[in-house]
């Protein structure tokens, strides 16, 4: 320990620590800088007030782009040591599963990222966007001003991508839309080829992209190389200003997303984050986007947490569990048990930028 340090019990006394899990490495690590920015500004916006119940927020930061056992296991250690009092941040459902199985019910845990629909643990809030709110009403929305209605998924092989895409099939079975077929590849995943080949012969119309972050990226290239983008459309609620920086300007021709947050979105809570966060970091900042965003969102709720229930034990954040509402950078929210119900909207990718087509969805 550094001369003058006070002892950890001490440090842990002054400050709440959090354990902010965001992707570092592998194929979600194109969020990483994002999600660490935005956590940066959340923390600063608090400490510069009170803090959360007054005391100064420290965030811990553990890379979310490991193994789920890996990561899981750091931040066990983290909560047995009582050096963090709750998990925070962006990371894929198979992180979740394995951190709930590890630390659930123990301490808060607020989970950004856009998830499948549920996790009944204790103290587990869903934060994120979800199919019901999210990729079936952008499906209606593409069927009704696209005529984009026979669906080919394409998405990476784990929880969230497998549960949505069930979900879809089964939401759309008995409407004008369906799910033709479903194609899942492991997370790293670099060459999309015998996909793309099953799609130009497929008797489709669009593609449900639940590809995470370089993936997608990998996808969309080589998509456009070929030629599918002349007549397929393609729709992600993962896809997100990161991905269309990465991939070009080439890359994203009839390609959108659904998400509660975009850079840009001309909102008056969104112009307020966005206008915080570039004085901060500058023009040149990681780039502000639903994920990054999402991490904010993560910080400033266990800031809600505390303001209403005097602290972040999971007991008490029992009061906030019945159609509590309250402000953030996406407007108006409101918890529906562990959930959160909360505008969306539908972007049209332009190049390298997003333009906001629709809401689809609002706050209830």
């Amino acid at each position: 320990m550094p001369t003058g340090a006070a002892p950890l019990t001490d440090r842990v006394r002054e400050t709440v620590a959090i354990a902010f899990v965001v992707p570092l490495q592998g194929p979600t690590g194109i969020y990483g800088p994002s999600c660490l920015a935005c956590g940066e500004l959340a923390v600063e916006q608090l400490n510069a007030v009170d803090g959360i119940g007054g005391r100064q927020v420290e965030l811990i930061v553990v890379d979310g782009g490991r193994a789920p056992e890996v990561v899981a296991a750091e931040v066990g250690t983290l909560v047995d040591s009582g050096r963090v009092e709750a998990v925070a941040g962006w990371h894929i459902s198979a992180v979740r599963q394995a951190i709930t199985q590890r630390v659930g019910g123990r301490v808060l845990y607020a989970f950004a990222a856009m998830h499948e629909g549920r996790d009944d643990t204790r103290g587990v809030f869903m934060l994120g966007e979800r199919p019901i709110n999210q990729l079936l009403p952008a499906a209606h929305w593409m069927r009704e001003e696209l005529g984009t209605g026979r669906w080919a998924i394409v998405g990476n092989d784990y929880v969230f991508p497998r549960v949505t895409g069930a979900t879809a099939r089964i939401a759309l079975q008995d409407s004008a839309s369906s799910i033709v077929s479903e194609t899942y590849v492991p997370l790293g995943t670099t060459d999309f080829g015998a996909v793309l080949r099953d799609l130009e012969g497929g008797d489709v119309d669009g593609v449900m992209m639940l590809l995470m972050g370089q993936d997608a990226v990998h996808f969309n290239r080589q998509f456009a190389r070929f030629g599918l983008d002349d007549r397929l459309t393609r729709l992600s609620p993962a896809v997100e200003e990161n991905t269309l920086l990465a991939g070009g300007p080439a890359a994203h021709n009839g390609l959108y997303a659904a998400a509660a947050y975009f850079d840009g979105l001309d909102t008056a809570e969104g112009n307020e984050l966005a206008s915080a966060y570039y004085a901060r970091f500058g023009r040149w900042a990681p780039v502000l986007n639903a994920v990054g965003e999402s991490c904010y969102e993560a910080i400033l709720f266990l800031s809600r947490v505390g303001q209403v229930s005097g602290g972040l034990d999971v007991a008490g954040a029992d009061a906030l569990r019945n159609g509590h509402f309250y402000d953030s950078p996406r407007g108006l929210l409101r918890l529906d048990g562990n959930l959160l119900n909360q505008d969306v909207y539908l972007a049209a990718a332009k190049g390298m930028e997003f333009e906001v087509q629709q809401q689809i969805s609002r706050t209830t």
